[in-house]
């Protein structure tokens, strides 16, 4: 076995890299720390976590927020308190509210579409 961080790093093709890390940082509070030729590489707070933003022409057009063998990627939430704010703030980010719940009591989710339509859960556990 090799030793890891566990996993790390998605690299999500978008339309739009701006509209994307406006939408993650209104949401998820992540910034950006690098920038290269359509690509925007983008911290998440708390971690070591990385999330990339790639505007590849030709090819996010045709493929963005396709899941391709990936139903969703999450978020985690620091408290279930949070739950009705994420959804607002996804929502008021450009985001669609897809379905929202509880795993049991105490432990809600909701799935938003993000502006490309990629789905996030948004939970607490």
């Amino acid at each position: 076995m090799v030793r890891t961080y566990g996993l790390t790093h998605i690299n999500l093709l978008v339309r739009d890299v701006e509209r994307s890390l406006h939408f993650y940082g209104e949401v998820f509070g992540v910034t950006e720390y690098a920038r290269g030729d359509g690509l925007v590489h983008c911290k998440t707070p708390g971690a070591h976590d990385v999330i990339t933003f790639c505007e590849e022409r030709g090819v996010a057009e045709q493929v963005a927020g396709h899941a391709a063998g990936i139903a969703h990627f999450g978020f985690r939430l620091v408290s279930p308190d949070d739950i009705d704010a994420a959804v607002v703030a996804a929502t008021g980010a450009g985001g669609t509210l897809l379905r929202r719940g509880e795993f049991s009591p105490g432990f809600p989710y909701a799935y938003v579409a993000d502006p490309d339509g990629y789905e996030v859960e948004i939970w607490y556990e």
